[in-house]
């Protein structure tokens, strides 16, 4: 755990040491769509030919079915994330290609910004905060900074920034009240600047046994360097165990992307009560599953639509 007295200068430099740093390749344009920095309408995207989705285009290995989930729950919205045709390569930020292409099974089609600040944790991060914007849980963004400063996208909406001296920060109302989605991106922007693995580990409550994970529950190490990897779906077979995809950024910030496994049913892991999860660029321990807590908004079904 980071002591408090580090300096928020500090900080955003440890952001960048969140993953260890991969090779790059020759410079190639990336995707139009990859710095389009539109709006993620997962509600909105028709279920037709011209769109591939996890749920449509990785299907469950043999003797299992996905598990239900509720209607317009993270799970269910994390399913419908759009991937993009066949294995495209994975690209960086700056639109050049990243240096290890062994290590994903999909890229999901969501831009990655053009600053280096979409890593690792920042991509679970953005998932997570691109969910609770889709709907009326919206006001209940928020997350630390790797400091324990907390910025909420309601306070941001309403024209409160941050004011970084030495080590503390404050708050001062310098801006418009702003609720549009390049507003909300802006704000991203600022907690994937000062956030990381660190303080997002310390945000999240621990799932009690690793063998029954969720759709939307992260394996996380914080620290510097630390890592982060989001559950983006999850199979059971008839005698209740489990599989599950993943899905992660990297160092530099690149492509989010469903990561390969090197079990015999890749892209998918077996789910195990303890143990280590090797994934291509890190191994972590099944302990390391985590979740987010429930928002006061979710628990009440507020995230449901009308």
């Amino acid at each position: 755990m980071v002591a408090r007295a580090l300096t928020l200068l500090l900080v955003g430099t440890l952001a960048f040491l969140a993953c260890s740093v991969q090779p790059t390749n020759e410079p190639e344009d990336a995707p139009a769509a990859q710095l389009a920095g539109s709006k993620l309408e997962i509600e909105q995207v028709p279920s037709d030919a011209r769109t591939q989705s996890i749920e449509s285009v990785i299907a469950p290995p043999a003797g299992y079915e996905r598990i239900g989930v509720e209607r317009a729950s993270f799970g269910a919205w994390l399913r419908k994330l759009p991937v993009r045709a066949g294995r495209p390569p994975v690209h960086l930020y700056d639109g050049r290609r990243k240096g290890n292409q062994t290590a994903h099974h999909a890229v999901l089609d969501v831009d990655v910004g053009d600053k280096d600040l979409q890593q690792c944790a920042d991509a679970v991060i953005r998932l997570r905060a691109e969910y609770l914007f889709s709907g009326p849980c919206r006001d209940e963004i928020q997350f630390a900074f790797t400091s324990g400063d907390v910025a909420r996208w309601k306070d941001w909406r309403d024209g409160i920034r941050p004011i970084v001296t030495g080590n503390r920060v404050s708050w001062k109302h310098s801006a418009a009240v702003d609720d549009g989605y390049s507003n909300f991106r802006d704000y991203l922007e600022t907690v994937f600047m000062y956030a990381g693995s660190a303080s997002l580990e310390r945000e999240l409550e621990s799932v009690a046994d690793p063998a029954d994970p969720e759709i939307g529950n992260v394996f996380i190490e914080g620290g510097f360097p630390g890592h982060a990897v989001l559950v983006v779906d999850v199979a059971q077979n008839e005698a209740g165990g489990r599989v599950f995809l993943l899905a992660q950024s990297y160092m530099p910030a690149q492509d989010i992307h469903i990561v390969r496994s090197f079990e015999d049913i890749n892209p998918w892991y077996r789910a195990k009560s303890d143990g280590v999860l090797r994934t291509p660029e890190w191994d972590f321990y099944y302990d390391d599953l985590e979740r987010f807590p429930d928002t006061g908004c979710e628990a009440n079904g507020g995230q449901t639509p009308n």
